[in-house]
């Protein structure tokens, strides 16, 4: 009898992207199983006339493909990690994360070739609080409006003549074999990237013992660490899409560096600290990073968005 497993996905093409980069990797790994996709739409991806924040955040994203892992119409689901919230439902586990590509944002613009270069007041398209809140701090004087809808169709009200510049993530438009549109990325001290940046993840049941071992070899201890240490920052922030929070952790196998960072959405302050230490204590350091980016502010900020 053919063993089984399926993927639940959004329907996006760069979802779709995703989960069938999943699905090859374990094919190959799992001969002897049928990997197959189960696409579903979800509410992130019907409601496209407000911003996420307004409508419960980037949470929205992931509640239809949790609910039919829970039915048991799906095995898996694949989800770029920045989606995913701090804390799982009960009942939910996320042991595997891929090597991952590109952490940065990307600045895509057919006339500027950097945010540097963008004109005073010139109009900047952004889905996220986050991105919003890093380009207000570095150019007070731009104008940031909200824009969602897929990368495709980002890129084509940026073409409309919508938007001066739009804000992406590099790896997004990677995979999409759209880097050509990329003009410039921006640095971790311009944009600090989102808390799991480039990186997908697999949730699974917390008790699928058996879907948990299928997918263990596709788990890049690297790029545990580094998430382990991101997500540590956001659990003791209990931090949402609808906050501005960033956090990036690098390591050498040894040492970890993570950098993060807590802004009021109009970029006024921002909230900045670094810490290293072993790679072995990567969520105590995120935690200790956190702590300390409550003491210098961050608990004001986050209070006021409450």
């Amino acid at each position: 009898m053919t063993q089984t497993l399926r993927i639940a996905t959004r329907q996006s093409e760069l979802a779709l992207w995703q989960a069938r980069h999943v699905q090859v990797r374990l094919q190959t790994a799992l001969p002897e199983v049928e990997v197959v996709l189960l696409p579903i739409r979800t509410e992130g991806d019907r409601v496209l006339d407000r911003p996420l924040a307004e409508i419960g955040g980037k949470g929205l994203f992931l509640k239809e493909l949790e609910a039919a892992l829970a039915d048991g119409e799906a095995d898996l689901a694949v989800h770029s990690m920045k989606d995913v919230p701090a804390e799982l439902p009960p009942g939910f586990a996320l042991p595997t994360v891929l090597a991952p590509g590109s952490p940065l944002d990307a600045f895509v613009s057919n006339d500027h070739d950097s945010v540097e270069a963008l004109p005073a007041g010139a109009r900047v398209g952004t889905s996220s609080l986050r991105r919003a809140a890093m380009l207000k701090h570095l150019r007070p004087d731009l104008e940031i409006a909200n824009l969602r809808g897929n990368v495709q169709t980002r890129l084509a009200k940026l073409d409309a003549g919508e938007y001066d510049a739009i804000l992406l993530a590099c790896a997004g438009l990677e995979r999409l074999e759209l880097a050509a549109r990329i003009r410039s990325a921006l640095t971790p001290e311009q944009s600090l990237p989102a808390i799991g940046q480039g990186v997908l993840g697999i949730e699974i049941r917390a008790d699928d013992e058996v879907t948990a071992s299928r997918i263990a070899a596709l788990d890049d201890e690297y790029t545990h660490i580094r998430v382990d240490a991101e997500r540590a920052v956001n659990a003791r922030l209990e931090g949402s899409c609808h906050l501005p929070i960033a956090a990036h952790a690098e390591h050498d196998g040894s040492t970890l560096w993570l950098r993060a960072a807590v802004g009021k959405p109009d970029g006024s302050v921002m909230v900045r600290d670094e810490i290293s230490g072993p790679t072995g204590e990567a969520a105590g350091l995120g935690q200790a990073l956190a702590e300390r980016l409550l003491a210098a502010g961050a608990d004001r900020i986050l209070a006021d968005l409450a």
